[in-house]
C-alpha cells in the first residue's frame, strides 16, 4: 500500500471519465494573526493498495503541528476490491473537503495518514504569519 498522490488544495473532484482534477494546490498559508482559521481547504488522498488488501479498511488522517500535537482528526473507511494480475491495482481516491480548520499557531502541519496499522506522510502546511502573501515574480 502506497499514498500515489497527497495533496490541498482549492477545489478537487472526479470528472465524468474517472479523471482526478485538482485545482490550486499550496503548502502555504499566511495568516495576520493566531490562531488562525483557514475557511475551506480540500486533502485529496489516493492511495493504491497491494493485492492481497481486499475488503473495508478503516483509514484517519491526523493533522499535526511540528511538535505532533493534533489540531484536526478524520476517520472514514474504504472498501476494496480484489483485481486481477492483468487488471491495475485498487486505488481509493479520497476528495475530503475541509471547513473552517483552525491552526494554533504559525509554524509546520503534517497531514499523517493512518492505515492498515501504518502511518504514511501525507502533504505538509506552513503557516506564516504576514497580512498579505508574497507576490510571484
Amino acid at each position: 500500500m502506497q499514498l500515489l498522490m497527497a495533496v490541498v488544495c482549492d477545489d478537487a473532484q472526479l470528472n465524468p471519465e474517472g479523471k482526478l482534477d485538482v485545482r490550486g494546490v499550496f503548502n502555504d498559508l499566511y495568516a495576520p494573526g493566531f490562531p488562525a482559521k483557514q475557511d475551506h481547504m480540500v486533502l485529496v488522498l489516493v492511495v493504491e493498495w497491494d493485492r492481497d488488501d481486499e475488503g473495508r479498511h478503516q483509514f484517519r488522517v491526523d493533522l499535526e503541528d511540528d511538535a505532533g500535537k493534533p489540531t484536526l482528526s478524520v476517520e472514514g473507511y474504504s472498501d476494496v476490491d480484489r483485481r486481477p494480475a492483468n487488471r491495475p491495482p485498487p486505488r481509493t481516491r479520497l476528495v475530503m473537503p475541509l471547513e473552517d480548520v483552525v491552526f494554533p499557531q504559525a509554524g509546520g502541519y503534517t497531514f499523517q495518514v493512518k492505515i492498515k496499522g501504518r502511518t504514511l506522510r501525507g502533504p505538509s502546511l506552513y503557516l506564516v504569519e504576514s497580512e498579505t502573501a508574497p507576490s510571484v515574480e
